[in-house]
């Protein structure tokens, strides 16, 4: 079954001097949806901090999220635009968003929190990662509608063709990831914590989310059309797999030491 990719206008609203974008939405619901879980999971659990707490947190996490994904999707998608235009960097209104940096930016934010708070930093994250497959799967569906990172060309009877790229059959790889990377990681953390809420070693949560979305993601992008500007590594791997490595290893790292 092809199927033609629905023509959906990536802004929602346009105001003249203001685009409110779909992408823009799906961050603000994905804060808002966590925001609102983390509190409920944290009264089921060890109930170790307060909804101030968790409200004060959750501006550190957008800020952690929004600079470390722009600097990520420069730094490894973009390098070399770091030098022939340096304030490319802080234009996120072209566009541009690394999982992989935002990563990084939000366990930079529940560490300094943590810190600050005197909270156990992988109880924190632990919270944070049930929750994060809502702004993935969120993030995905936006990608989708935006025509962005969409997949190979494909003989597979199940496929979308993208009227703004070509008319070849292609792998919906935002479909998949917003399935495996939101939906279906979700569902195992949600169901792991509801279980063992009261009972589960803190951080073993978190190894769970990076070891099962590095996998995800790593399969996933085998069907998914590379960077065109990086294209393949070694003829076989792209940016995004090289970068689920270290994030695998870390995962493994954390659960055999929780």
């Amino acid at each position: 079954m092809i199927i033609i990719q629905p023509s959906i206008n990536p802004i929602l609203i346009s105001l003249g001097f203001l685009d409110i974008r779909w992408y823009s939405l799906a961050y603000i619901f994905a804060f808002v949806f966590g925001s609102i879980l983390i509190k409920k999971l944290n009264k089921k659990s060890f109930n170790l901090l307060s909804n101030s707490q968790i409200d004060k947190f959750f501006i550190w996490a957008v800020i952690g999220v929004i600079i470390g994904g722009r600097m990520g999707y420069v730094l490894f998608y973009q390098f070399k635009l770091l030098f022939l235009e340096p304030l490319y960097i802080f234009e996120i209104w072209k566009g541009g968003m690394s999982f992989h940096g935002g990563l990084i930016g939000m366990i930079f934010s529940i560490y300094l929190f943590a810190k600050k708070n005197n909270l156990n930093f992988f109880y924190l994250s632990d919270l944070v990662s049930v929750v994060a497959p809502i702004g993935l799967f969120l993030g995905r569906i936006s990608n989708f509608i935006n025509t962005e990172l969409y997949g190979r060309v494909t003989d597979f009877p199940f496929a979308f063709i993208y009227p703004l790229i070509d008319n070849n059959p292609r792998h919906p790889s935002q479909l998949y990831e917003a399935f495996f990377e939101g939906i279906f990681l979700f569902i195992i953390l949600f169901v792991y914590f509801i279980k063992n809420s009261k009972k589960y070693s803190v951080g073993i949560i978190s190894a769970h989310f990076l070891i099962l979305y590095s996998i995800f993601r790593f399969l996933i992008e085998f069907l998914r059309e590379p960077d065109l500007h990086l294209g393949l590594f070694l003829n076989y791997f792209s940016m995004g797999q090289i970068l689920c490595i270290p994030i695998l290893f870390a995962g493994i790292l954390i659960l055999f030491r929780r």
